[in-house]
């Protein structure tokens, strides 16, 4: 086992069950006695616990041992990408826009079992210009591959406020190098193509010919040579899909491309229709890499959209796929998709499923044809469920007990160090009170986590002890700059209050508060999702729970109303900042 590797599973006795970690059924709290000393503007931590109780895991659960609940990676976990080394090694990725650290990435054996090695981007040197991008900014849909011609896997993205540039290492359980940036490569979601004679190359999206688009999300495939010796393009950059596959149709935003070499012949998939619910992929085959690539007379080969809204449990947005080939020879595709909440909205984001790929009697891969549905339960014969993975309602339990924070863990636009610490008073999490907020393009004082489940209940133990009104800690649950709810304490003219607030752009209000006795500087918070709504309660002098609000609107936080291209997350948020 690698340094790195090491390093990090060292932390899992330290998180009671990490997503796709270890499975455990309770979590048991420890009570701290005596407390701490509380500084001055700051909030101690001392647990955080999730459990998820979705209906869908209750009604369905795992039967045998090789199925597998889909998504695979619930919560937001968008754009997958996946590679693997030919010996049995299969490595995913996703995209994190502006959250730190960057690109999560998967390591699986089998394709069922996954587990989080760490992340590609973990540096500031890997994350430039951050700051001033809105959280649908920053990194968008990194693809991974291996190049066996010289054992080096690449990681390629773009960075919307610095260009396209690729990450590579020889180990991926360790370091990956700082970006080598493409200024020749410009648009978006570009993607290595490693053929098999030693060529290599660039594909990626692009603006409309001459920069003169026909109707609003006109777009190109384009590719370009790649010199692996010398870590730049050249040669010429040509258009090999202009439009989409049906160009008559005016098709949008044809993205997020990948190129394979099956049986000899060069297949072209890429993503089209946009994030919403008009998302499907598409494909195209061809004699060389930068030659003619007809469309499949049967594209779509993965989309939902066509399917009746009303269906039980829909799968919806389907699309930004990725292939791999397993050692055994069969086919698999990770994929993006949405499960909606009564077909009104989701909270979750988009999130990465897994299915076999199927043949067509003309040689083209495809996923999804006619009324095929997106499974939310799939199997893989031969592969046995692994008793360590979890899957369907977990149940998480924080103590902050170690010195790094685990996997799952992220900050906005950089690694935030210096406003939180686990060793300023060991056994908690030490969040400082500043000046920044989350609804500023900056890095607050905030650690958080995604949803995972519409259904769950997530609770924090929190001390703290403002030195004036201008202080707030507690528990944010956060989509964007411009909405949030805060559950949280400040100090009142009469002492001190918990409150709920509804942070917006247009207005920010109070939803709800309760006074609670002044010296009180240990208080329980948690939060109940129902999926269609949050309720909100509060504890103090470990009593039972007080219900501070109910029936919050969770759509709210959901992407019909913010819009953008993350889910939700919840997390713990400190701030110091004047009324206006």
């Amino acid at each position: 086992m690698r340094k790195k590797e090491f390093s990090q599973w060292m932390l899992i006795p330290l998180f009671c069950v990490c997503v796709l970690g270890i499975s455990v059924t309770s979590c048991s709290l420890k009570k701290r006695q005596p407390l701490p000393v509380i500084g001055k503007s700051v909030a101690l931590f001392d647990n955080f616990t999730y459990k998820g109780n979705d209906d869908f895991y209750i009604s369905n659960p795992l039967v045998n041992e090789n199925d597998f609940y889909n998504p695979i990676l619930p919560g937001w976990y968008s754009d997958p990408s996946i590679c693997t080394n030919g010996e049995g090694d299969y490595f995913l990725v996703t995209s994190t826009f502006t959250y730190f650290p960057g690109v999560p990435i998967f390591h699986s054996k089998d394709l069922v079992n996954w587990k989080q090695i760490g992340h590609i981007l973990d540096r500031p040197s890997q994350l430039v210009n951050m700051n001033g991008q809105n959280v649908s900014g920053g990194i968008f849909a990194p693809a991974i591959s291996y190049n066996p011609h010289n054992k080096t896997y690449y990681m390629i993205t773009t960075n919307v406020g610095a260009g396209n540039f690729f990450v590579k290492t020889q180990d991926p359980f360790g370091e990956w190098s700082d970006p080598i940036m493409l200024p020749e490569v410009t648009g978006i979601d570009p993607s290595f193509f490693f053929d098999d004679n030693g060529d290599a190359y660039i594909i990626n999206n692009d603006d409309a010919p001459e920069n003169k688009p026909e109707y609003s999300g006109h777009r190109t495939i384009r590719i370009q040579k790649f010199d692996i010796k010398n870590d730049k393009t050249v040669g010429p950059r040509l258009i090999l899909v202009n439009k989409g596959a049906r160009p008559e149709d005016k098709p949008i935003w044809i993205e997020g491309p990948h190129m394979y070499k099956i049986n000899g012949k060069y297949f072209l998939m890429s993503a089209e229709g946009g994030t919403g619910g008009w998302h499907s992929e598409v494909i195209f085959r061809g004699d060389s890499p930068m030659g003619i690539f007809i469309p499949w007379k049967n594209n779509p080969i993965l989309t939902q959209r066509h399917l009746d809204s009303k269906r039980p449990n829909p799968v919806t947005c389907a699309g930004h796929a990725d292939l791999v080939q397993t050692k055994e020879g069969d086919w698999w595709a990770v994929f993006l998709a949405c499960r909606p909440i009564d077909n009104r909205f989701e909270n979750l984001g988009r999130e990465t499923f897994m299915i076999p790929v199927k043949w067509s009697e003309d040689g083209f891969p495809y996923m999804t044809q006619g009324e095929d549905l997106i499974p939310l339960v799939e199997k893989r014969e031969g592969v046995k469920r692994d008793t360590t993975v979890t899957f369907g309602n977990f149940e998480i339990c924080e103590t902050f007990d170690g010195t790094t924070l685990d996997m799952a863990w992220m900050t906005l636009r950089g690694p935030a160090s210096d406003l939180y610490s686990l060793t300023e008073t060991p056994g908690y999490l030490t969040l400082k009170c500043t000046d920044v907020s989350a609804s500023e393009k900056k890095t607050p004082a905030f650690v958080c986590r995604r949803m995972q489940h519409h259904k769950f209940e997530c609770t924090t133990r929190m001390l703290f002890d403002p030195s004036d009104d201008t202080e707030a800690a507690g528990l944010l649950l956060f989509k964007d700059e411009n909405h949030q709810y805060f559950l949280a304490v400040r100090k009142t003219d009469t002492g001190k209050s918990v409150f709920l607030e509804q942070i917006g752009k247009l207005e920010t209000k109070i939803l709800a508060s309760q006074v609670i006795n002044q010296d009180t500087k240990v208080i329980d918070l948690k939060v109940v999702s129902e999926g269609t709504h949050y309720d909100f309660f509060y504890s103090v002098k470990n009593e039972n729970w007080n219900s501070l609000c109910s029936h919050i609107d969770a759509g709210y936080l959901s992407t019909a109303t913010a819009g953008g291209f993350t889910g939700s997350v919840i997390g713990l948020y400190t701030l110091s900042q004047a009324k206006k």
